[in-house]
């Protein structure tokens, strides 16, 4: 009988380790041919891109070497107009469609995607005048001021206005970093900005718009215009040594990414802005632009139990997220 029970209990136990060992075996093949796949998609894209850019390269580069020789020894005025003009132009350009439809409501196809319903139908022209005359004189007297006093560092670690353009895989390569460098000093800076000392006499009145729209994306005090919007965005760049297209197209991107998330609307086929739209809500939640520190250090915790948190996707049909995931009756209430 105990040699009948241990015969047993060996035969379970090589089944139980068989079992563990094929669900190895198909969890291994799954995520082995999962990765095999993202590698072959992102060689293929990256191929045709880099064909694209390489065909395209010759032109750009004998544009940007017909600029250089107009401004042949005034590149200063070129490293102008590609850190504040070029960029400046893409803000006000996106921002001022967002703004015909936050004073207006239309057009109906595009305020349908409202995040926070009810509020800002209309945005208040009060609060509005006073916050554009805020964003201006923050672009106008801080960031071009610092961003001219960027031109001799970057002068110094690597000439911006340099003959050569970067390739197509050197500037994915920059953004990745701009990106990185900008997630952790804007998290942190942000972060710190939310403790009770600097809070009420700086922060607080970025977050006087609790239903944000995309013009208040700049709407701050001049301490924190400096070291939270200006500092992140400008240090990628001067550690890179970058060129000034690299600089210009980051920079544009920036203004872009920074506005879709303050816009107050979840529209198709853009990044999801309700990660940032419940941090104007709750204040105490998702500081971050990418989420990751947040979640390391646990301050995403109440977003992702909420309905917010189900609609931060990229929405990829045209149905309103908050019709398709509305929330609770009780929470409505």
């Amino acid at each position: 009988m105990k040699g009948e029970a241990r015969s047993m209990l060996h035969d379970d136990k090589s089944k139980q380790e068989g079992h563990i060992w094929g669900s190895m075996r198909k969890t291994a093949f799954i995520l082995g041919s999962g990765l095999l796949l993202f590698v072959a998609f992102w060689n293929s894209v990256t191929w045709h891109l880099q064909r694209f850019w390489g065909a395209s390269g010759y032109f750009w580069q004998a544009q940007w070497e017909r600029l250089l020789s107009t401004y042949e020894g005034k590149e200063w005025v070129l490293y102008i107009i590609g850190t504040t003009q070029v960029p400046g132009l893409c803000f006000w350009s996106f921002n001022g469609l967002l703004l015909v439809v936050d004073t207006t409501g239309k057009p109906n196809f595009i305020s349908r995607y409202r995040i926070q319903v009810g509020k800002n139908e209309p945005v208040d022209p009060v609060k509005l005048r006073q916050s554009i005359r805020t964003v201006l004189f923050n672009q106008f007297i801080i960031s071009l001021p610092m961003v001219v006093l960027l031109y001799p560092f970057l002068k110094w670690w690597g000439d911006p206005c340099r003959r050569e353009l970067p390739t197509f895989h050197w500037f994915l390569l920059e953004l990745a970093i701009f990106t990185l460098i900008e997630e952790v000093l804007f998290y942190y800076s942000h972060r710190l900005l939310h403790h009770p000392i600097f809070y009420k006499k700086i922060h607080k009145k970025h977050h006087e718009w609790t239903a944000p729209i995309g013009v208040i994306s700049l709407y701050a005090h001049p301490i924190e215009h400096v070291a939270s919007n200006m500092l992140p965005a400008m240090a990628g760049p001067l550690v890179m040594g970058s060129h000034l297209s690299s600089i210009t197209m980051w920079f544009s991107l920036a203004l872009i990414i920074t506005t879709i998330s303050h816009c107050g609307y979840h529209l198709p086929f853009l990044p999801s802005p309700e990660f940032h739209d419940y941090h104007h809500l709750k204040f105490t939640q998702c500081y971050g632009v990418l989420g990751v520190l947040d979640h390391l250090h646990g301050t995403d915790t109440l977003f992702k139990q909420t309905k917010a948190y189900e609609r931060h996707i990229l929405l990829l049909g045209f149905t309103p997220l908050s019709e398709s995931i509305p929330e609770s009756p009780k929470k409505m209430e």
